[in-house]
């Protein structure tokens, strides 16, 4: 099935019936993650851990039998692999914080919630963008730029150390999140007709590329003095 099937799948009427529990679960997400956030620590960790997988395991129920439904799949590795990038910054490069909500957490870093809640933005941005790479690109960094200036407040992590900020968001991480969209449709449409592990290792690609672009936007952008000496 061609990626523009995709984008026709959120613009043909005869789908309507198939994109109304997709918004509906969205919607859901929202408000059970609004109600999770209020909750005081350490209930909101958990809280939140369980609206995110209720969300990952409702988006698998809903998509089924449409065209987003491989989509959907795709994304639940690539989330979990999303952790290591994330890992990486807050324990090797230090410029990200997660609080201690409660909850899970993954070596005391990361709140094991954030294995599934890349689901859900990229989700959004690769589905409107058609799974077309530079739509997807675009799209993504809307989306997270949103999240970065939301998280902090919300508690969910907060950027650290010596960076470029602009409104409290370190801006290194918008092109490198853009560069995320990108590839994960990219990743998507290459592999969406092969197995599963064709697609677990093109998952996990992406996150690895993602961590390269993160890596090279910060120093491009914070350490790299740009002179030239002889």
């Amino acid at each position: 099935m061609p990626a523009r099937s995709v984008a026709e799948s959120l613009t043909a009427t005869d789908h309507g019936k198939d994109l109304a529990p997709v918004v509906l679960v969205h919607a859901g997400l929202l408000v059970a993650g609004g109600i999770s956030l209020a909750l005081d620590r350490p209930a909101q960790g958990w809280g939140v851990l369980a609206t995110v997988v209720a969300y990952v395991v409702a988006l698998q129920v809903v998509t089924r039998g449409t065209d987003l439904a491989a989509l959907a799949a795709f994304l639940v590795p690539v989330s979990v692999f999303q952790v290591l990038p994330d890992w990486v910054l807050a324990d090797l490069v230090g410029t990200l914080r997660f609080p201690d909500t409660g909850g899970l957490r993954v070596d005391d870093v990361i709140p094991v919630a954030m294995a599934g809640m890349w689901v859900a933005p990229l989700f959004v941005a690769v589905a409107l963008g058609g799974a077309r790479p530079a739509r997807a690109a675009v799209l993504s960094a809307v989306i997270f730029l949103g999240s970065e200036l939301a998280a902090p407040v919300l508690g969910l992590w907060e950027p650290t150390g010596d960076t470029t900020r602009w409104l409290g968001v370190a801006v290194y991480v918008i092109p490198a999140e853009a560069a995320l969209g990108w590839a994960t449709a990219v990743a998507f449409t290459a592999t969406r007709r092969l197995g599963v592990a064709h697609r677990v290792g093109a998952a996990l690609a992406v996150s690895t590329f993602y961590l390269g672009a993160l890596v090279l936007s910060h120093f491009l952008i914070d350490v790299a003095g740009w002179g030239i000496t002889a």
